[in-house]
């Protein structure tokens, strides 16, 4: 495992917590359009209302619930994809875990985005009631179509911290979406596809821009997102935010 600090450091402000916050299960999307003459990315505005990173522009993404482990899905992921998350688990690690991080970034993607990846099929018996929503439109998620590539924890400090999974996947992925261009929880607001560079021009957290050039750098050197790539963590070790291969 490789490991580099990053330049900045980050202070822990341990001493003035009242309160050590556990990071808590969340995925994220990054949903790439290759139909054109350059990559695009889908990005959107966080509504002003929020408590977390109001007005800033990021992937659809949010928490991890229990239920989407037990979802149905057409095919599961990569054994090199799945290999990589239950190693990263550190003692925590499961199939079912495993599948819930996946499927959950599927199942925000609807909710902000609209968007619903995976294939035509009929199906039933949905295990969580946002799933309904794709089971109404016979798209079952199809989990072979993601690829696990980026961590990142929310340093302690923070209001709320994440344990994030970063996955990526090629807009053909997308079986349906909601005629609004928008997602049910509204949460997102100016959806738009944007060109990597156009989307590090925007008003975006620190992180989200580490992890387009990340995302970027992986597609310049596997286009076709075959599995086995390595996965970049960032995390705070010793006072510092570090970058780790793993």
């Amino acid at each position: 495992m490789a490991v580099n600090e990053l330049r900045k450091p980050v202070l822990a402000q341990q001493g003035t917590l009242k309160k050590r916050i556990r990071p808590r299960d969340a995925a994220s999307l990054l949903i790439v359009d290759r139909s054109g003459d350059e990559l695009r990315i889908l990005m959107g505005k966080r509504h002003m209302r929020h408590v977390f990173m109001p007005g800033k522009f990021v992937f659809p993404g949010g928490r991890t619930e229990p239920a989407d482990g037990r979802m149905q899905a057409i095919a599961e992921l990569s054994e090199q994809d799945r290999t990589k998350l239950l190693d990263d688990m550190a003692g925590r690690s499961s199939i079912t875990r495993c599948r819930a991080l996946a499927l959950s970034a599927i199942r925000e993607t609807y909710e902000e985005a609209g968007l619903f990846l995976g294939q035509r099929t009929e199906f039933s018996n949905v295990s969580h009631p946002d799933w309904a929503a794709f089971a109404e439109r016979n798209v079952m998620p199809d989990l072979s179509a993601l690829r696990y590539f980026a961590r990142a924890i929310t340093p302690p400090g923070m209001p709320r911290r994440f344990d994030t999974r970063f996955f990526l996947a090629f807009r053909e992925a997308v079986a349906d979406s909601l005629p609004e261009q928008t997602g049910p929880s509204q949460e997102l607001e100016e959806l738009a596809w944007l060109s990597f560079a156009e989307a590090l021009e925007l008003d975006i957290p620190d992180i989200t821009r580490i992890i387009i050039r990340e995302a970027q750098g992986l597609l310049e050197a596997n286009p076709s997102l075959d599995p086995g790539n390595p996965v970049i963590r960032y995390r705070l070790k010793y006072g510092r935010f570090v970058r780790e291969v793993i």
